[in-house]
């Protein structure tokens, strides 16, 4: 029996050799979702950790994961990012168990071992034994060399103040990686002003991880959808807009400029579109256009597997997508402003946070879509769904009404799953 038929159950084949259509079954096996952890996030990519200004000073970690593997970003004492797996070399203990804080050294709780920020073994409790009537007892074998097991070393590789990293040493560079396309929306965002860490958000949602991948690559349903976006014309399609992806269709940008809220021969036949809804707090929208968006008022980036970058008017964020088995993920907001922000314009993006976080004005809505379509793929995993909306192709364009980066992900998708 070949790889692919033994890991892909029957019902998993694909109608066409197009991406059009898209079986419910990648949603909900398990043998499918092991294969992404392997393919997507241990091997061959990278993957999201943080962000530099998490961790400012020398000894300060955030723990984190890439794919379900428990990884810890730290400020090395000479000033370098550091990635190591959380996963003792003794016993295979996740030591680390805050989210955030300060260290001189990482020390397991089981055993005592202890390593530096490196992740180099140290110290090993009674490795020459314990003396006892004269005679010595116990102790590691004389072969045992510290420089041998020391923690698993990702990889690391920053950019802008960004984090990534990857579990595979021969991962090809960074910039590669993302393609110059993806990298000019990336360096138009973090463009080498110092970052300014405003907050988090965390939830959980009972979804496989691809739907935030599609959700954000997917221009369809923002204006019908969500009111917010519709009404206040925030993201309509009506607005200018375009659609740009990497050569390999992996990662993705969704780029539109706000029009005027109000009537349009688009909107008014949308039923999320609600003209008499008005704001208690018209500060909400108190939108100041800065000089590095460069025309655009909105770029949502997708970078597969493991994170969005957000710029909506002046919320700037990152959503980190943490797999929890096939049917879950954790979906964790860092947002952001920058050092020179002024105190008007730090509130201005907490403010229009709100938009977006587990309970924001716009993603509650997300969430709630993806959970429900979930439960359908769980209750029919023979079936199919549909991206034909602009066709069966794969292309840039210049306008919102296709799904275009969605059959482009899964042309990617296919070419390491089915390999």
């Amino acid at each position: 029996m070949s790889e692919t038929s033994a890991v892909f159950p029957r019902d998993a084949r694909w109608e066409t050799d197009g991406t059009h259509r898209i079986p419910f079954v990648a949603y909900t096996s398990d043998e499918i979702y092991k294969r992404e952890l392997e393919r997507f996030f241990y091997n061959g990519h990278w993957c999201y950790v943080g962000l530099e200004a998490e961790v400012p000073n020398p000894g300060d970690f955030k723990r984190t994961v890439i794919g379900e593997r428990s990884v810890i970003m730290v400020r090395d004492p000479d000033g370098s990012i550091n990635v190591v797996e959380n996963v003792c070399a003794h016993r295979g203990m996740r030591f680390c168990r805050e989210r955030h804080g300060n260290r001189k050294e990482f020390v397991c709780p089981y055993h005592q071992w202890s390593y530096t920020l490196k992740g180099d073994l140290q110290g090993v409790p009674f490795r020459r034994g314990v003396k006892q009537d004269g005679q010595v007892l116990g102790g590691m074998p004389a072969e045992f060399k510290t420089s041998d097991h020391g923690l698993t070393k990702l990889k690391v590789a920053t950019r802008g103040g960004v984090v990534f990293a990857s579990f595979d040493p021969l991962v090809e560079p960074l910039e590669a990686f993302l393609g110059p396309t993806i990298l000019g929306y990336f360096d138009r965002l973090f463009n080498g002003r110092k970052l300014k860490i405003l907050g988090y958000n965390r939830q959980r949602i009972p979804g496989n991880w691809k739907l935030m991948q599609e959700n954000i690559k997917d221009p369809y349903h923002p204006g019908l959808l969500h009111t917010w976006f519709v009404t206040f014309g925030l993201w309509r399609a009506d607005n200018k807009s375009q659609l740009r992806m990497d050569d390999r269709h992996r990662h993705a940008a969704m780029i539109s400029t706000r029009g005027q809220a109000g009537k349009s021969e688009q909107v008014t036949q949308v039923s999320s579109f609600k003209e008499s809804m008005q704001l208690n707090d018209p500060g909400f929208l108190d939108i100041v256009p800065e000089a590095w968006w460069n025309g655009p008022t909105a770029v949502m980036t997708t970078i597969f597997p493991s994170v969005i970058l957000q710029q909506q008017v002046n919320s700037v964020s990152t959503r980190h997508i943490q797999p929890d088995g096939h049917g879950a993920f954790d979906f964790v907001w860092t947002h952001f402003g920058f050092e020179d922000d002024t105190d008007e314009m730090t509130e201005r993006r907490l403010r229009q946070a709100n938009l977006f976080g587990p309970a924001g004005f716009v993603s509650a809505d997300d969430g709630e879509v993806i959970e429900f379509s979930q439960q359908a793929f769980e209750s029919k995993p023979f079936h199919r769904a549909l991206a034909e909306l602009g066709g069966h192709g794969v292309e840039d364009t210049e306008h919102m009404v296709t799904e275009t980066l969605i059959r482009g992900m899964y042309r990617y998708w296919r070419d390491v799953m089915e390999a």
